[in-house]
């Protein structure tokens, strides 16, 4: 055999060597096992996050609301799924020829999209054509049985009245609604406001 010859045969022999010598050692760490699973806990970590979002929804076509938020998260993989609004939310509702007819805003908000029922939290405030506004710290609106609901204080203003009481209930469109304990009903004149300005 030439020099040369030797040559590879000892590269190829200390090559085999720290092969067996590496995957040997390496059978000898003490490997410890990571439990990703166990990390995971999917009732706290949205689905999907958006953020700066502004969508106009439609059904059958028809373009019915505009949902402006900074944050919106998607909860499918819980108990009971739901989408969150932690930053606060504004929804816009349109009329079948694409005018508002309602808005609302609040500080936070969820949708039980199971159940087709909106939580809004924190300084919710309502409009309606043509400028009845509603106030309330908490309210229900429950898309199925098209009413909406709350337990806590409201504040009303129309054309001709200031209401204000705990509790209120009225179908979705806020044409026929009462507050269930009033503590307040002010009659107004608009005119008034107008002549002073």
């Amino acid at each position: 055999m030439t020099l040369r010859g030797e040559r590879m045969v000892t590269r190829l022999s200390a090559w085999i060597v720290l092969t067996v010598m590496f995957f040997g050692a390496s059978g000898c760490i003490d490997e410890k096992k990571v439990d990703v699973a166990r990390t995971i806990h999917p009732e706290k970590m949205p689905t999907m996050r958006s953020i700066n979002v502004s969508t106009l929804i439609s059904d059958s076509g028809v373009t019915q609301y505009k949902i402006v938020t900074p944050e919106w998260l998607v909860f499918d993989e819980i108990d009971t799924p739901c989408w969150r609004f932690p930053k606060g939310v504004y929804l816009r509702k349109y009329d079948r020829k694409f005018k508002v007819i309602a808005s609302v805003a609040a500080d936070s908000a969820t949708y039980f999209t199971q159940i087709r029922v909106w939580r809004l939290d924190g300084n919710v405030e309502m409009t309606k054509a043509p400028n009845d506004l509603f106030q309330t710290q908490q309210l229900f609106w429950d898309e199925r049985n098209q009413k909406i609901h709350t337990d806590s204080f409201m504040h009303v203003e129309t054309e001709t009245h200031v209401l204000e009481g705990l509790g209120f209930i009225s179908n979705q469109d806020l044409t026929d609604y009462s507050i269930l304990s009033p503590t307040g009903i002010f009659p107004i004149d608009r005119n008034d406001f107008k002549q002073d300005q």
